[in-house]
């Protein structure tokens, strides 16, 4: 779990290209939106993009994202247990 949870720091900056933020910036359970990294709506399609394309999760409803994208130790629990690749 741990693996994936860098994991998915990395790819969140490198997809939302936050150059001035490293793995070590964020924390398990920080807020992605709001206080945290303060992300917006544009940034959680394209965390969306990133569940289908990298582990194969298509979200059918869209309000399944605000409760997945709080943080991310929930993205990988969500991962973990609807991964298709």
């Amino acid at each position: 779990m741990e693996n994936l949870r860098t994991e998915l720091k990395e790819k969140i900056i490198d997809v939302l290209n936050l150059e001035d933020i490293t793995v070590a910036d964020i924390q398990d359970t920080d807020p992605l939106f709001g206080d945290g990294l303060g992300l917006d709506s544009i940034d959680a399609l394209e965390l969306i993009v990133l569940l289908d394309k990298d582990y194969g999760i298509k979200l059918t409803d869209p309000k399944e994202g605000k409760t997945i994208f709080q943080s991310v130790t929930t993205m990988a629990d969500y991962i973990t247990t609807h991964r298709t690749k």
